[in-house]
């Protein structure tokens, strides 16, 4: 209703307005179910004026650690098989880009073109020659600086199996040592520098945050999260892998019972090492804010194992 008050919309909801001929209601049981169908309208519609729908646009994107000799990490709209590793996908580039600079920045790994040449410490010249890096980053300590003779490749390498160590979730030592070095610049009244720190602080745990979800979906357990709607009746969200797999009635009769036997048999038995696609990430998002949102909502999470036994043992009764 807010799109028809002149005075408390922006700019952009009275174009959409001057563009709208006709408005459809469309009834959802409850909340959920709403924001689950407003995802998969937008998927299926890609509308003009909605951001994800600008034909052309890609709001997804992958951070990956690779390209020889020294790897480092860059964003891919395409992951490679020839890199170390690949991690996503995310949503917002925008973030993305700064938390990789920051990921560099952080383990001292290079971020100039792959084909600028590299000049390891340990690796000998065959003839005697000044060398120095190609860029400011060895001056500030932000680079190993492996173009300028800066580290040796045994060096570089440690530093990206650390960078492995954050991706994966083994090793966030690193937003410890950013956290204290930003409370130690505050308590000695260094405010510009403890500023700069939580800036790059907020980056790495906005990239921390998202790998966590996204490991946590691929692991999570199959569950069944209960909802029972404004007219009474309740409904099986059935979770699968962070993401809503499907939807079923709670059953009240024998064929009811069945049909979501049959469902939660097909969940459990589905693929536990299918990827996460560009397609699904969305719904694995909208899962994780919701329960966020409403987290006393945990307590109506059960095990699609133990509901399915309960089924099997019901109809075997």
């Amino acid at each position: 209703s807010c799109y028809f008050r002149v005075g408390s919309r922006d700019p952009k909801a009275g174009r959409i307005i001057r563009q709208t001929r006709t408005l459809l209601w469309e009834y959802a049981a409850d909340e959920l179910a709403a924001l689950l169908r407003e995802l998969e309208l937008i998927q299926k519609h890609r509308p003009r004026f909605n951001v994800v729908g600008i034909q052309g646009r890609r709001r997804y994107c992958y951070i990956a650690l690779g390209r020889p000799d020294a790897p480092y990490t860059y964003l891919t709209r395409e992951p490679s098989r020839k890199d170390l590793c690949t991690y996503g996908p995310f949503v917002g580039r925008r973030y993305a880009e700064a938390a990789v600079r920051r990921l560099n920045d952080a383990f001292g790994l290079r971020d100039c073109s792959a084909n600028f040449p590299l000049h390891f410490a340990d690796a000998k010249p065959l003839f005697d020659s000044e060398r120095s890096a190609g860029c400011l980053r060895y001056e500030l300590g932000t680079c190993l600086g492996p173009c300028g003779g800066g580290c040796t490749r045994r060096t570089y390498r440690a530093a990206i199996r650390k960078v492995q160590a954050f991706l994966d979730g083994t090793d966030r030592s690193v937003l410890t040592q950013l956290k204290s070095k930003m409370i130690a610049a505050s308590q000695e009244l260094q405010f510009e520098r403890a500023c700069g720190l939580r800036d790059k602080l907020a980056d790495l745990e906005w990239l921390d945050l998202r790998l966590s979800l996204l490991r946590r979906s691929r692991h999570e357990s199959a569950l069944v999260y209960t909802v029972t709607t404004a007219s009474g009746r309740v409904v099986w969200y059935l979770l699968n892998r962070g993401r809503v797999w499907g939807v079923a009635w709670a059953p009240t009769c024998a064929a009811e019972e069945s049909t979501a036997s049959e469902k939660l048999t097909r969940m459990l038995n589905e693929s536990e090492s299918a990827p996460i696609s560009m397609r699904t990430v969305d719904s694995v998002l909208l899962v994780a804010a919701w329960f966020r949102r409403y987290a006393a909502e945990k307590a109506n999470l059960e095990a699609a194992e133990s509901v399915l036994a309960r089924l099997t043992q019901a109809a075997a009764a």
